[in-house]
């Protein structure tokens, strides 16, 4: 178990997704860009055998905004989206309407 002040250090905003580029050395992984109202970043993210890109690009998703970046398959990942996995697959989570980038989520 986690302590609440520990969950509180999780930045999660909205962030709305701009391009989703095929990662060059990995099969499952786009590159992401994403708008958190203040920043552009990039994110690698494990979606690409459930999303299309044009499906992702315009959408609004959960993302982690303040872990350390890492590389990934040799690209930098500056943050992480949220998602959901079951038998069927996995699911970005998303806001239910639209909201303005950068919005905390609670």
């Amino acid at each position: 178990m986690i302590s609440y002040e520990d969950f509180r250090k999780a930045e999660l905003k909205i962030a709305t997704i701009k391009e989703v580029v095929l990662h060059p050395q990995a099969d499952r992984l786009y590159i992401l860009t994403v708008d958190t109202g203040s920043a552009t970043k990039q994110v690698v993210a494990g979606i690409r055998l459930f999303y299309e890109p044009d499906k992702l690009v315009g959408r609004q998703v959960v993302l982690v905004d303040n872990l350390e970046p890492a590389v990934i398959r040799g690209v930098e990942s500056q943050g992480m989206l949220l998602a959901a996995s079951d038998d069927t697959g996995v699911c970005v989570l998303s806001p239910d309407r639209h909201v303005k980038e950068g919005s905390i989520v609670k």
